[in-house]
């Protein structure tokens, strides 16, 4: 992990780590599994309270199929969205296997990187400031599942505000998220004819031979010297082991780094045909992320480094809602979250030693964006 000294960020009050430590536990021991709308439901209270406490004002739940996302506005001409998701990608219960935890400098707990620690931080950076006029915190309940159901409320507000602070953990270092692929889920469904495996297989059309040749067709779509992985990720087929079978499924993980890449891959899948007499296709999916792109964080960036000397920036594989806007023309910033690493898996972690520094930027940033001085709209 990488240090650094932060420079004059206007933070009229320093910003308490273990206060931070507080809120953080609450969020995490409020489990959020996406798609389970019980437990979003008390997330976003856990959620909202947090920013009430810190920040004061209503934070409003904006209830959706998803599950409620969380919206607060500290008045005044919007100016600067603050991004980021309290859904997380574990099931019930795994609080009880993997608690939150403190220990050797480090917190750990489902959640505390991908994203829990990034909200709890900026919210704590936020209240450092004297100023927080214009600024806007949305945090929605469906980013793990393709946020479907805050896409159209991300975009609008992404475009009243005019720029874009994104709480996603950092990337690998500590450094902030410059670019990032553009990346979708495609599912190929095979419809074949079953018959006796041993009596008549040729009176049948063997779905699962048709998705080999289509994993095949389909893996040779990838280009590497262009950015663009093409992924067999998940297949399944058949009923019984004396079965012909009738379908099969294939479900594909595509990432790209440029819109023509992203039509090139729409139209390839769109265009897939079948090798066997009989079998039939459909497919499902898009590229629904869009790339964003380096020109789109190019501004903001610039402005980190004059804050945090030496930060540094890289583009990555991974998609967030930061995508989103930066495709509507928005200057857009990510990966200003926690410093740790461990998304989605038992190890997940964050180092508490980085928060306060942390925090502190995406303040400055916030107060550079006020004052003209990064990349926002035109203050009115």
């Amino acid at each position: 992990m990488t240090t650094h000294q932060t420079a004059d960020v206007n933070v009229v009050n320093d910003v308490n780590v273990d206060a931070m430590l507080e809120d953080l536990r609450t969020l995490v021991e409020a489990e959020s599994p996406s798609r389970d709308l019980d437990a979003l439901a008390a997330s976003a209270k856990a959620v909202a309270a947090v920013i009430e406490n810190r920040l004061g004002g209503q934070a409003v739940l904006v209830e959706s199929e998803a599950g409620p996302h969380v919206h607060w506005s500290a008045g005044g001409d919007p100016r600067v969205l603050i991004l980021g998701h309290h859904d997380t990608v574990f099931p019930l219960g795994t609080l009880e296997r993997r608690p939150f935890t403190v220990r050797d400098g480090y917190a750990t707990g489902p959640g505390v990187f991908d994203m829990l620690g990034g909200l709890v931080q900026a919210v704590h950076g936020l209240a450092a400031l004297d100023d927080r006029s214009g600024v806007e915190i949305l945090v929605t309940a469906d980013e793990e599942v393709g946020s479907r159901s805050s896409r159209a409320l991300i975009e609008e507000r992404a475009l009243a505000c005019g720029a874009v602070l994104v709480c996603e953990g950092a990337a690998d270092g500590g450094g902030v998220k410059t670019g990032r692929k553009g990346c979708g889920t495609f599912r190929v469904t095979v419809a074949g004819r079953a018959a006796h495996a041993g009596l008549e297989p040729a009176a049948g059309v063997n779905a699962l031979i048709e998705a080999a040749h289509q994993v095949l067709d389909i893996a040779a779509l990838a280009r590497p010297d262009a950015g663009t992985t093409v992924t067999p990720t998940v297949a399944s087929a058949g009923t019984l082991d004396n079965v012909v079978p009738a379908e099969a499924t294939v479900v594909v993980d595509v990432r790209v780094e440029s819109a023509d890449e992203k039509e090139r891959i729409e139209s390839a899948f769109a265009s897939l045909a079948p090798h066997l007499d009989g079998a039939e296709i459909t497919v499902q999916g898009a590229v629904s992320r869009p790339p964003m792109p380096e020109s789109a964080s190019a501004g903001l960036f610039a402005a980190a480094q004059q804050l945090l000397p030496g930060l540094e920036g890289r583009a990555v594989g991974g998609g967030s809602d930061g995508n989103f806007t930066a495709a509507l023309g928005v200057p857009t910033l990510d990966g200003l979250g926690a410093v740790g690493g461990g998304a989605h898996a038992d190890h997940e972690f964050l180092a508490v030693s980085a928060m306060a520094e942390r925090a502190k930027l995406l303040a400055g940033l916030v107060t550079a964006i006020q004052r003209g001085s990064a990349p926002g709209r035109a203050r009115r």
